[in-house]
């Protein structure tokens, strides 16, 4: 990548959304190069799951789907190794496939800015490589996912903390809480593993969650609640509103693992703290729990800051997205967004956004 450059179609994102979409465009005999380009801001290949930590491994909780044309390469997540960390996994097999599907994948780049000029689109990108270029484009397919726009819900007090605020985007590893007494906010399957993790490092636990665990026992139910929320994200993505958590459709599954952890008390959830003091936590009924970090595993939002200059955004929040293109723009097509965020859902959105694609151009 040298000099700025005019491609018909520029995708941002290197993970799942993103490598799925480039797939269905090579189905198609596009050329990744010439036809289009891939840019991504991770180090490496892995989309998101090269920045997870390193004792998540794969699972009923974590579970990754295959990407199309996986089986081609004689790869699947189902028959990976347990025992290896998920992102060293994750990041292996993207890797050999971003290879035997010439795909190309310009990176460490990060896209700045998406900017209209006349009927085309202006990518600004900066790189520690390749460093500041502007590639012209007919159509953009964001595919950023959430990783790089952590949330954290503001409480009171929680800028005078004297201890350690930690988010999953940045948790390392239960080691550097050896010792220590952590509280763990959040309601989904990153809270629980950390409070797996940190049980026996931490010298004290507590979980907070601001809703009640909605605890999935059958698979039955699971699939029923599965397809409940998938339509819930569609509703608010076609109407431009926030998205809502996934997990608060989904449920929580419940493997053996997780439901030793209930049978031996560890994971019950109090109710959301009302405030956060230099040593602690005060709850609404005035108690107080010291502690000397908190483990924000309190979700992510769509990466969207880049797209701004495009004035996308609703007023309700989100952006209208129907059927993977912009209701505002329709040179703007999004890739793992809304209903399309988990891996099932972004390698079906890959091939229908691969199709409007060609309709297009």
């Amino acid at each position: 990548m040298t000099g700025n450059a005019s491609v018909p179609i520029v995708i941002i994102g290197a993970g799942q959304a993103g490598l799925s979409v480039a797939y269905y465009l090579r189905r198609f005999d596009l050329v990744a190069g010439r036809d289009f380009i891939i840019f991504d801001r991770g180090p490496g290949t892995g989309g998101a799951w090269q920045h997870r930590w390193q004792a998540l491994h794969l699972g009923s909780a974590h579970r990754v789907n295959d990407l199309p044309g996986m089986k081609e390469l004689g790869l699947s997540f189902d028959t990976a190794d347990r025992d290896l960390a998920a992102r060293d996994v994750v990041s292996d097999y993207y890797h050999d496939y971003e290879q035997h599907y010439e795909l190309k994948v310009v990176r460490p780049v990060t896209v700045t800015s998406v900017v209209p000029i006349q009927a085309n689109l202006m990518v600004a990108t900066s790189s520690t490589v390749f460093g500041d270029q502007k590639t012209d484009a007919r159509l953009i397919v964001n595919a950023t996912g959430t990783w790089g726009a952590p949330f954290v819900p503001h409480y009171p007090g929680a800028k005078t903390f004297a201890g350690t605020q930690v988010h999953t985007a940045n948790y390392v590893s239960s080691e550097a809480f050896a010792g220590q007494r952590v509280v763990v906010v959040g309601g989904g399957t990153s809270a629980i593993g950390f409070l797996l993790e940190l049980e026996g490092v931490a010298s004290e636990l507590t979980w907070a969650s601001r809703r009640p665990i909605d605890f999935s026992h059958t698979d039955q139910l699971a699939e029923v609640t599965a397809v409940a929320a998938v339509m819930q994200q569609d509703r608010a993505a076609r109407a431009g509103s926030a998205l809502p958590s996934i997990v608060s459709g989904t449920g929580v599954p419940v493997t053996r693992r997780i439901a030793a952890g209930i049978d031996r008390g560890l994971l019950v959830a109090r109710p959301m703290f009302s405030s956060i003091e230099p040593t602690g936590v005060r709850w609404s009924d005035g108690t107080f729990t010291e502690a000397d970090a908190i483990v924000w595993a309190s979700g992510f939002r769509p990466e969207l800051r880049h797209l701004a200059p495009l004035k996308l955004r609703d007023k309700a929040g989100g952006v209208a997205v129907g059927a993977g293109v912009s209701s505002i723009d329709p040179r703007i097509f999004f890739a793992g967004y809304g209903p399309q965020a988990s891996t099932v859902g972004a390698n079906r959105a890959g091939r229908i956004i691969a199709r409007q694609i060609m309709a297009q151009l």
